[in-house]
């Protein structure tokens, strides 16, 4: 049996699609809201099974890779995130790279050859890695205008995978991918698929909401926002922030958003001028992670607040 598990943001839905149209093959999908990317927990292969995992890291699944290694089961590996220390085994195929200017669309195009850059454009435009999405789109001669809908089209893939849970969310994630999988050609499923209608106004809808809000605290170097316990602020918290970074190059930003159970789940991104410190900024704390250019943090308790405002502030002084 094949599994193919996957981050359930533009990313990895990108990741994944390149991979199959590439080599079409029925396989078992594992997938979650974005934060949620401990999958390999989910699968009971065996040996002689075969599992592809796409953005998600190797750190936050290291046990269950390592029993599926011991067992016999292949595992291929495509990630962006940090990885702690990597396995050393046959069955291991690790396609990893953490520079801040990549993101894991990019390396299946790069394992690829390029074969179906389009879609690996619009995740690098969901990822908010927009200079390298232009970059990577330079040898396809598109229009300023086709650009723009590429980066459309990620934005409002990535904006589905944000939720507290998959209520939260307007698609599943494995139903986004399979809506998407008849098409070879992006353009095509913006124009035809009421789904991307349907996250295009969803999208608009929750920004609108979101740019209502004011920062708690903003300096030069930084802002942190507060959003609500509401379904539209964890949609959009993740590119809300990118939203803000793109506007502000020079400034990080973090918006932390009210679970339902009280807590609060933190999106923090760099500025895009200096692309490195989110992912130690949210490591200092449990359940943080992520990578140099945009991390988070999972569950931080409300009295942790101050804490991780004076954090932030001195990761980015002014």
């Amino acid at each position: 049996m094949i599994y193919d598990a996957f981050n359930g943001d533009a990313d990895g839905i990108c990741a994944l699609h390149q991979l199959r149209l590439a080599e079409p093959l029925e396989t078992t999908l594992i997938t979650g809201v974005k934060r949620d990317i401990g999958l390999l927990k989910q699968i009971d292969a065996v040996a002689g099974d075969t599992v592809n995992a796409l953005d998600i890291a190797v750190e936050k699944n290291l046990a269950a890779l390592t029993a599926m290694l011991d067992k016999g089961v292949k595992v291929r590996w495509f990630d962006h995130h940090n990885p702690g220390e990597l396995p050393v085994h046959a069955n291991f195929q690790a396609n990893i790279d953490t520079s801040a200017d990549v993101c894991t669309s990019l390396l299946v195009d790069r394992h690829l050859h390029g074969q179906h850059r389009l879609w690996a454009v619009a995740a690098a435009f969901g990822d908010n890695l927009h200079a390298a999405a232009r970059a990577t789109a330079a040898p396809l001669g598109l229009s300023d205008a086709q650009l723009d809908q590429l980066r459309e089209l990620g934005e409002c893939l990535n904006y589905n995978g944000y939720g507290d849970s998959l209520a939260d969310l307007h698609f599943h994630p494995a139903e986004l991918y399979r809506l998407l999988q008849p098409y070879r050609d992006p353009f095509e499923f913006m124009r035809e698929a009421p789904a991307f209608q349907t996250l295009s106004a969803g999208y608009a809808a929750d920004m609108a909401n979101a740019r209502a809000c004011q920062p708690v605290e903003a300096r030069a170097a930084g802002a942190v926002f507060v959003l609500p316990d509401a379904a539209w602020a964890r949609r959009v918290s993740g590119v809300y922030a990118n939203d803000l970074a793109s506007a502000h190059p020079d400034r990080a930003h973090a918006m932390l958003t009210r679970a339902p159970k009280g807590h609060y789940v933190v999106s923090v991104r760099a500025p895009l001028n200096n692309k490195s410190g989110a992912d130690e900024l949210c490591k200092r704390f449990e359940t943080g992670g992520g990578r140099k250019a945009a991390a988070g943090i999972n569950v931080l308790p409300e009295d942790r607040i101050p804490d991780f405002v004076a954090a932030f502030f001195e990761a980015w002084p002014a």
